[in-house]
């Protein structure tokens, strides 16, 4: 993500191995049935589309099962909107490696970060942002820190799964859960004012929205086996 000066920001943060949901295998939707709904399956990208956009950008392919850019290019949203939901995917970046993962994200500001919290996807060791637990793999950014040492080095393939379900928010990684958090209360409202969002009014207020894929990073990001499962 962006660069960011850290506020002191505790957050709270609930560690708990436990064992991620992430299917050793799919079915030929791509899903895992149980009520999953494949988002990429490895051979389509029908499910996604430009931010503020009808096309993927330049610079989004499928190689090798994956959904891959290589270079900075534009962010890419979900055609569908969810409000509440389990998200699970696998993804991998190259050394110094910088991305993430949007949810319920709006398009009408000129950024999807404006509206959408977001779920860091980061390089720890090498990459910058990897020097604050509040921009760190996992994290929700800027807002709630990301224990360190659960994230796999560049090049590897780590599992996340994001749980939002009214206010409720997990962030998972590896079977690890990182952080919990709940929008929309006194702890969010006052990490939030004390962050680079403090004078954004669209952070974090939808309750339904786009998952989103940021590409404005330079290097290479990968993601497979992404599915999604609608809470009531």
């Amino acid at each position: 993500m962006r660069v960011y000066s850290p506020a002191t920001a505790a957050g709270t943060v609930v560690l708990a191995v436990a064992t991620c949901l992430m299917p050793t295998s799919v079915d030929a939707q791509g899903a895992g049935g149980g009520g999953w709904k494949s988002l990429f399956d490895g051979t389509s990208l029908d499910a996604w589309r430009g931010y503020q956009g009808v096309a993927l950008p330049d610079g989004w392919r499928i190689a090798d099962g994956a959904l891959t850019k290589t270079a900075a290019t534009g962010d890419i949203v979900s055609k569908e909107q969810f409000a509440n939901f389990e998200l699970e995917l696998e993804w991998k970046l190259a050394t110094k490696g910088n991305a993430g993962i949007f949810y319920r994200g709006s398009e009408r500001e000129k950024k999807i970060y404006l509206t959408a919290p977001e779920y860091q996807l980061l390089d720890d060791a090498n990459a910058p942002d990897g020097a604050s637990r509040l921009t760190s793999a996992g994290a929700a950014y800027a807002i709630y820190p990301a224990p360190a040492g659960v994230v796999k080095a560049a090049g590897e393939w780590n599992r996340t799964r994001i749980v939002a379900n009214g206010a409720h928010v997990e962030h998972w990684l590896n079977g690890t859960k990182l952080l919990e958090y709940t929008l929309w209360s006194p702890d969010w409202e006052a990490k939030v004012k004390a962050s680079k969002f403090g004078s954004v009014p669209t952070y974090g207020r939808e309750k339904s929205g786009h998952i989103g894929i940021q590409g404005d990073h330079e290097g290479a990001l990968s993601i497979r086996n992404m599915r999604i499962k609608v809470l009531p």
